[in-house]
C-alpha cells in the first residue's frame, strides 16, 4: 500500500541542488524531498507521498491522522519490514528473523565426563 502520510519536518538541507529534510512519521525517520513545498520549515507538518512532501498540514489534523493510522497498523506495514510483512502475509517463517537461538555457555558441572 501506498499512502500519503503527514510527518513533521526535523531538518533542512540541500542535497545535489535538492531541498531535502528529515521528516518524523510517529517515531519513524525519512528522509523527503521538499522540492513541491521550497518554502516549508522546521517544524512543519507535511504530507509525504512516495518520498515527496505534496503539502502543508496543521498540526491537530497531522496527529490525529497518524494516530489514527498507527491505531489501524498502517504506519507498520508502511515504514516496518517489507521483507517481515512479505513474508507473514504469504504465511512463511519471517527470513529477518536469527536462524538459530544463541547457544548458553555450559558450565563444568553440566558436562558429561
Amino acid at each position: 500500500m501506498c499512502l500519503a502520510v503527514p510527518g513533521k519536518v526535523l531538518s533542512l538541507q540541500e542535497r545535489d541542488g535538492t531541498l531535502m529534510s528529515v521528516v518524523d512519521f510517529g517515531g519513524v525517520h525519512k528522509d523527503v524531498c521538499l522540492q513541491y513545498i521550497p518554502d516549508a520549515a522546521i517544524g512543519d507538518y507535511v504530507v509525504v507521498h512516495v518520498g515527496f512532501a505534496i503539502q502543508r498540514l496543521d498540526e491537530e489534523s497531522a496527529l490525529r491522522t497518524l494516530a489514527e493510522f498507527e491505531h489501524l497498523g498502517v504506519l507498520k506495514e508502511e515504514f516496518g519490514d517489507g521483507f517481515a510483512l512479505a513474508a507473514k502475509q504469504a504465511g512463511l517463517a519471517d527470513p529477518t528473523a536469527e536462524a538459530a537461538e544463541p547457544t548458553q555457555p555450559q558450565h563444568d558441572s553440566e558436562v558429561a565426563p
